[in-house]
Protein backbone atom coordinates (compact mmCIF):
# COMPACT_ATOMS: atom_id res chain seq x y z
CA UNK A 1 0.00 0.00 0.00
CA UNK A 2 1.64 3.01 -1.11
CA UNK A 3 1.71 5.87 1.50
CA UNK A 4 -1.05 8.47 0.07
CA UNK A 5 -3.29 5.57 0.77
CA UNK A 6 -2.24 5.37 4.13
CA UNK A 7 -2.47 9.35 4.24
CA UNK A 8 -5.87 8.92 2.81
CA UNK A 9 -7.28 6.45 5.57
CA UNK A 10 -5.63 8.67 8.27
CA UNK A 11 -7.69 11.26 7.29
CA UNK A 12 -11.01 9.02 7.17
CA UNK A 13 -10.19 7.58 10.85
CA UNK A 14 -9.84 11.00 11.67
CA UNK A 15 -13.38 12.01 10.02
CA UNK A 16 -15.07 8.68 11.58
CA UNK A 17 -13.81 9.65 15.21
CA UNK A 18 -16.07 13.43 14.92
CA UNK A 19 -18.64 10.98 14.76
CA UNK A 20 -17.51 8.40 17.45
CA UNK A 21 -17.28 11.36 19.73
CA UNK A 22 -20.30 12.95 19.69
CA UNK A 23 -22.57 9.50 20.37
CA UNK A 24 -20.47 8.74 22.86
CA UNK A 25 -20.92 12.45 24.56
CA UNK A 26 -24.36 11.86 23.68
CA UNK A 27 -24.70 8.09 25.22
CA UNK A 28 -23.45 9.87 28.55
CA UNK A 29 -25.82 12.88 28.31
CA UNK A 30 -28.68 11.30 27.28
CA UNK A 31 -29.48 13.74 24.46
CA UNK A 32 -27.65 14.79 21.52
CA UNK A 33 -25.01 16.76 22.09
CA UNK A 34 -21.70 18.42 19.96
CA UNK A 35 -18.71 18.18 21.83
CA UNK A 36 -16.17 20.91 20.95
CA UNK A 37 -13.72 17.92 20.00
CA UNK A 38 -16.18 17.26 17.25
CA UNK A 39 -14.92 19.98 15.44
CA UNK A 40 -11.42 19.61 15.90
CA UNK A 41 -11.29 16.15 14.89
CA UNK A 42 -13.77 17.40 11.90
CA UNK A 43 -10.92 20.30 10.62
CA UNK A 44 -8.10 17.55 11.23
CA UNK A 45 -10.19 14.81 9.26
CA UNK A 46 -10.81 17.51 6.11
CA UNK A 47 -7.52 19.11 6.34
CA UNK A 48 -5.64 15.18 5.48
CA UNK A 49 -8.60 14.39 3.34
CA UNK A 50 -7.88 17.64 1.17
CA UNK A 51 -4.42 17.08 0.89
CA UNK A 52 -5.17 13.45 0.11
CA UNK A 53 -7.89 15.15 -3.12
CA UNK A 54 -6.11 18.01 -4.15
CA UNK A 55 -2.02 16.23 -4.31
CA UNK A 56 -2.69 12.88 -4.77
CA UNK A 57 -6.31 12.09 -6.39
CA UNK A 58 -6.54 15.16 -8.28
CA UNK A 59 -9.79 15.20 -7.76
CA UNK A 60 -11.43 18.77 -7.62
CA UNK A 61 -15.05 17.56 -6.39
CA UNK A 62 -13.76 15.84 -3.28
CA UNK A 63 -11.17 18.84 -3.05
CA UNK A 64 -13.58 21.90 -3.37
CA UNK A 65 -15.97 19.35 -0.61
CA UNK A 66 -13.02 19.40 1.78
CA UNK A 67 -11.66 23.18 1.50
CA UNK A 68 -15.32 24.23 2.23
CA UNK A 69 -15.92 21.69 5.36
CA UNK A 70 -12.62 23.16 6.51
CA UNK A 71 -14.26 26.81 6.55
CA UNK A 72 -17.69 26.13 8.40
CA UNK A 73 -15.73 23.86 11.40
CA UNK A 74 -13.62 26.79 11.51
CA UNK A 75 -16.62 29.06 11.81
CA UNK A 76 -18.12 26.76 14.19
CA UNK A 77 -14.84 27.10 16.86
CA UNK A 78 -15.49 30.67 16.56
CA UNK A 79 -18.52 30.93 17.06
CA UNK A 80 -18.44 28.51 20.27
CA UNK A 81 -15.01 30.73 21.69
CA UNK A 82 -17.59 33.87 21.46
CA UNK A 83 -19.96 32.22 23.07
CA UNK A 84 -17.45 31.04 25.96
CA UNK A 85 -16.10 34.42 25.94
CA UNK A 86 -19.51 36.28 26.22
CA UNK A 87 -20.41 33.86 29.27
CA UNK A 88 -17.17 34.76 31.40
Amino acid sequence: MNNWIIFGFIGQFFFFMRFFVQWLHSERQKKSVIPVSFWYFSILGSVILFVYAAFYRKDIVFTIGQACGVIIYLRNLVLINRHKEAKA
